[in-house]
């Protein structure tokens, strides 16, 4: 199994976009693979989204479709580091480590 497509849902308005839109730019060159947004696709994150106590999804996700057709989340929270500050860089390495575990 390999990773065949990156998709990013997310919102133009949502604080995290940025962070999350430079993570998948930085994975999908890294990797070599396509990448697609969707915006405020909650009918998609219903389907593959993590979703909260409540059953509702949340913006932004990252996630992988892999050439089976299957999708899985990648990214779904942004870690923060020392100062409480979103931090792009574990999450990037957040989300390489789960596709790096699909494929193996």
């Amino acid at each position: 199994m390999k990773p065949k497509k990156l998709i990013l849902v997310t919102s133009d308005a949502h604080p995290l976009n940025k962070a999350f839109q430079n993570i998948t730019d930085s994975i999908s060159k890294e990797l070599g693979i396509e990448k697609e947004v969707k915006t405020e696709d909650y009918s998609f994150l219903a389907d593959y989204g993590e979703k909260d106590d409540f059953g509702m999804s949340w913006l932004p996700q990252l996630f992988v479709q892999m050439d089976d057709g299957k999708i899985y989340p990648i990214l779904t929270n942004l870690p923060l580091d020392k100062s409480l500050k979103p931090d792009e860089e574990e999450g990037k390495k957040e989300a390489l480590n789960k596709i790096k575990n699909l494929t193996s």
